[in-house]
């Protein structure tokens, strides 16, 4: 031990940097001591997982950090952050800031680094380059992924470490990103902090392997089992996985082996653990064995150690009363940081107006296809901003669904066009990363139906993270998807899913019908800083639309009068608005003029057009191929009720699919779906 001390101290780990690496131990130690008081006491509310036993984890691999490296974490994250922080702190006076800013955030107050919005389990520090803390085991990896693509896309010589624990390594989102990261030779290393327990379940009762960093041969890295309660072990193992990163020779896995002292939780009243495991751990405590070889190895001095010590819950105590005494969050901000700032000027919107009424009335505009329109609007803004690049499954020679970025790999190359593994969590977590991390993804998921398998990575990571970090972080990336039924392929490929994504806060829902719609509105979808779920549908690839040559982008919330009327308001989006501009038509011929309102986005709404309809025509009929129970149309119509019941002259109707899956036979098919009798008969309907 003191051998090993002492040959690393003369390689570079000086007296200063032991030393720091002891008292961030100390500091780690009385954060969780204090957090498991202060949750006895009931004045630090919900769960906390704490990190005491595991210190020399994250100090040792921080340690081995430079300052511009990044690392994302889980929810026993105290430590990361801390040491990640506190290593970039460089007066003391910054680093009782620092660690003031945790400890008010693990209460949930506005000084916290998230503002009180993350707490325990989602703590951040974007701006020093910890990408956050999650909630859900394993959702940090692809994001891991994500961040290390971008470097290498960027060409910045930097690296992310990737913190999770033993019950990840049985998550897909750690097999789907260890396959990515080594076939890229991505600059990251995954760090495994086995504390031989998933909640309560012993590792060894779940894996028919020993050691978790057996795993790495599947995927052609090295992997190593270090001491993970020495921090010189786990420094030496990160020291050398980060230097063969930066070499471009791809990441590594790192098992640490160490030891939690308290439960998964506060409720956790540790059963399953025998107390004489529990002892023989405790004789390992690296603060307990750490001071004592600084000691013999003459690196330091009794006092100097014990001095670190008291130091150390000084300074907690000192962060505990901020937190104590800091403001708790204003309720009036509540709905705050969900979005990146998007304003759309009047301005804007009437431009716009003019803008798609010259492609009705210019018959002599050029006509494009859907697929070719989508094509063109990814070509404008890659070229436009060389932070914007595609990547999906078949993205590449056959360019995706329907061929839409067919041509892009040719002329951008497999650098900013990327085939990516058949994996779904990892696509969107990579996304979540990318977009962090000054990139901005059009991540292709090839079906609308696959998206439920990334909806941890879109919806808790991408969708969550602003608001969850405090707002300091923005999530720029685009999923594009393909919904809807009319090709007889049955009920795995067919559905459309909008309303499961339209449920979320913090992600936009766009789902355009014509190819005017579809370019400008993904050039904008790119050019905002939120995520954007983009669902296109497999039946309007080959329509064909008048296009303006000019640059041009829509606005998002903006929603389009396609046909006006009097009588009755049909609202739709996507496939089913040319159904309904269709059933209009019929309709015209008996009399009803109707109106025909195409949404264009779902989030954000513009629920002003559509109120204004009613006003008008006092009937409503909502058109969707979602599934009737639950449909996003059933959301609008609460809209409606509450906003201008009074204007209501008949109950609403909606046409929607039937609650079936999707038939592959097409004759069920077509019943399943709406279609142009279904809308006249509820067009019928309202105006009884």
């Amino acid at each position: 031990m003191t051998d090993q001390v002492a040959e690393k101290t003369e390689l570079g780990l000086g007296k200063e940097e032991l030393l720091t690496i002891l008292r961030q131990m100390w500091e780690i130690r009385a954060i969780e001591q204090k957090i498991d008081e202060q949750l006895g006491l009931n004045a630090i509310k919900g769960a906390s997982h704490l990190y005491a036993g595991q210190e020399a984890v994250a100090v040792g691999s921080v340690a081995a950090m430079r300052d511009d490296d990044m690392l994302t974490s889980t929810h026993r994250g105290h430590g990361h952050c801390h040491a990640k922080s506190d290593s970039m702190a460089v007066s003391p006076e910054e680093k009782q800031t620092h660690l003031n800013k945790m400890m008010a955030e693990v209460f949930g107050k506005e000084t916290g680094y998230c503002k009180g919005r993350g707490g325990s389990m989602h703590i951040a520090d974007v701006e020093k380059g910890n990408l956050g803390a999650t909630g859900i085991v394993g959702g940090n990896i692809p994001v891991a992924v994500g961040a290390a693509l971008s470097m290498k896309m960027q060409k910045q010589d930097r690296c992310v470490l990737c913190f999770f624990g033993d019950g990840a390594s049985n998550e897909g989102n750690f097999h789907e990103s260890l396959n990515a990261a080594s076939a890229w030779k991505l600059p990251v290393v995954f760090i495994v902090e086995n504390n031989l327990y998933g909640m309560s379940v012993p590792f060894h009762t779940v894996s028919a392997l020993t050691d978790i960093s057996a795993r790495a041969s599947a995927y052609d890295m090295p992997g190593v089992t270090v001491d993970g309660m020495d921090p010189i072990a786990v420094y030496e193992a990160v020291s050398e996985a980060l230097a063969r990163a930066r070499r471009g020779d791809g990441p590594s896995l790192i098992e640490c082996k160490t030891y939690r002292w308290y439960g998964h939780s506060k409720s956790d009243a540790r059963a399953y653990r025998t107390r004489e495991e529990e002892q023989a751990w405790r004789q390992r405590d690296p603060l307990k064995t750490m001071p004592a070889r600084l000691v013999e190895a003459g690196i330091a001095t009794q006092e100097e150690v014990d001095a670190i010590e008291e130091k150390a819950f000084e300074a907690i105590d000192i962060a505990t009363d901020f937190a104590i005494q800091s403001p708790s969050p204003d309720p009036a901000e509540v709905e705050q940081d969900v979005y990146a700032p998007y304003i759309v000027t009047p301005e804007r919107i009437a431009a716009e107006k003019r803008l798609r009424e010259r492609v009705r009335s210019d018959a002599s505009m050029r006509k494009q296809r859907y697929s070719e329109a989508l094509r063109d609007a990814m070509r404008e803004e890659m070229l436009r901003d060389p932070s914007v690049f595609v990547m999906g499954e078949d993205v590449g020679l056959y360019g995706g669904a329907y061929a839409a970025t067919r041509g892009l790999f040719a002329e951008f190359g497999g650098e900013r066009v990327l085939d990516t593994p058949i994996s779904e969590a990892l696509i969107g977590g990579m996304a979540v990363g990318a977009a962090m991390t000054g990139m901005h993804p059009i991540a292709e998921i090839m079906y609308v139906d696959f998206t439920p398998l990334a909806m941890d990575q879109v919806a808790n990571q991408g969708a969550k993270n602003r608001y969850m970090f405090g707002g300091k972080t923005s999530v720029p990336m685009v999923i594009r998807s393909e919904g809807g039924a009319g090709r007889s392929i049955g009920a795995h490929h067919s559905q459309s899913l909008e309303a499961l994504w339209t449920h979320f806060p913090g992600i936009y829902v766009v789902m355009p019908c014509t190819p005017y719609d579809v370019k400008g509105l993904l050039k904008e979808s790119v050019r905002c800083n939120n995520p954007v779920m983009f669902i296109e549908h497999k039946m309007l690839y080959n329509v064909e639309g008048g296009v303006p040559a000019e640059d041009y982008s829509i606005p998002l919330g903006v929603a389009d009068i396609k046909r006006e009327g009097t009588d009755v308001t049909i609202v739709s989006y996507s496939r089913m608005l040319l159904r309904s501009l269709e059933a209009a038509e019929k309709l015209a011929e008996e009399g009803i003029n109707a109106e025909v309102i195409d949404l264009r986005t779902l989030k954000p709404l513009d629920l002003e057009t559509v109120i204004q309809s009613v006003r008008k025509t006092g009937r409503v009929v909502g058109v969707t191929e979602g599934y009737k129970t639950g449909s996003f149309i059933s959301e609008l119509f609460t809209l409606i009720n509450e906003t201008a019941f009074d204007y209501l002259d008949a109950p609403m109707v909606r046409v929607a699919a039937l609650d079936v899956p999707v038939p592959r036979a097409e004759p069920l098919e077509d019943v399943a779906i709406p279609n142009v009798d279904a809308i006249i008969k509820g067009v019928r309907q309202a105006l009884r």
